[in-house]
This record gives C-alpha cells, structure tokens and sequence, in this order.
C-alpha cells in the first residue's frame, strides 16, 4: 500500500490582503508622535519618550499577530497528483475546443 502522497505548498498572499493593516498601523504611528510632540512642548520630555515607546510596544505585538495570522490563512496545500489531473484537463479541454474551431 502506497500511502507517500506528495504536497505542493502555494503562498495566495498579495499586498492588498495586509494594505489596511499597514496603514492602520501608520496611523497609530502618527497618532503616537503628535501625542510625544505635544508632551515636549508642555516641557515634559520623559513623558514624552515613554508615550512614544509604550505606543509602539503595545502595538507592535498586535500588527506581528495581524500579519501571521493573514499569512497562515493564505497558504495552501495541494496534492501535486490533484494539481496536475487538473492542468490536464484544462489542456485536453483546450485541444477539444481548437479542434472544433479548426
């Protein structure tokens, strides 16, 4: 019994599927800075810095989880036995039709 079937791994990922994640992401970026720009000007620096780096720390770990779990929802396997009956048909359905158009 042969049971060694083989596998072919595809990645469907595009940069549309993460564009709103980076741009959400920019967004809090930016959001972060005018908040340590308005503590500098207040004269209150360290404040400033620890927004900054508190802003960036708790979000960070969100925008990794965001991208590992779009990427893992977009990785396909196929069996490369299904993959290629497929592209057979295809091409024996193509012959068919240019035959008949011929």
């Amino acid at each position: 019994m042969d049971t060694e079937t083989r596998y072919r791994f595809r990645c469907t990922l595009t940069f549309g599927d993460i564009y709103g994640q980076i741009i959400a992401w920019l967004v809090i970026l930016l959001i972060s800075l005018a908040a340590s720009l308005a503590l500098m000007g207040a004269r209150q620096p360290i404040f400033a810095l620890a927004t900054v780096g508190l802003i960036l720390v708790l979000s960070l770990p969100f925008l990794l989880f965001a991208f590992v779990t779009t990427l893992l929802n977009h990785i396909e396997f196929q069996s490369v036995e299904a993959v290629e009956a497929t592209n057979a048909a295809a091409t024996r359905a193509s012959r068919s039709s240019a035959v008949a158009a011929g």
